[in-house]
């Protein structure tokens, strides 16, 4: 189509109306993924005494269990298999939250030193809040999707 020369064409579906109604949920749920309720993982949380290491950030997903680890302390369990399926680009969504959280060391030794500020802990709680309400949005995403038809 050369936008140019002619006016975009919407193709008309006889379930328009349908369509609407997941194009309207979708993105209402993507919009107000702040607001939404927090997915019931199970979190476990180990006593720091008796590990006796140091908490380093782990951010690692285990889809197969559906277990993500936040750090050396800090478990969630119970991440249905709905929720990796949702994809952003190459990543799951949950996926790409634990990429983008993570410490990064910069390798200029100037920046470094002087400007690598970012720890996890300081934010651990909030990405944990986030990694819920994600997944919340990711399964309900993967409801409404599985209820339109695969070819159009």
């Amino acid at each position: 189509m050369n936008l140019k020369r002619e006016f975009p064409r919407i193709p008309f579906h006889e379930d328009f109306w349908k369509w609407q109604g997941w194009g309207k949920a979708l993105m209402e749920l993507h919009l107000n993924y702040e607001q939404a309720t927090p997915f019931a993982l199970q979190r476990e949380d180990k006593d720091p005494e008796t590990i006796r290491k140091a908490v380093e950030p782990r951010l690692m997903a285990r889809k197969e269990t559906g277990v993500i680890e936040i750090d050396t302390l800090t478990t969630l369990k119970g991440v249905p298999r709905e929720a990796w399926e949702y994809r952003l680009g190459t990543y799951s969504a949950l996926e790409w939250i634990l990429e983008r959280y993570k410490e990064k060391t910069p390798k200029d030794p100037t920046i470094r030193e002087k400007f690598n500020t970012y720890k996890f802990a300081d934010y651990k709680e909030q990405v944990i809040d986030l990694l819920m309400r994600v997944c919340t949005v990711s399964v309900d995403t993967m409801k409404i999707m599985k209820e339109m038809p695969k070819e159009i």
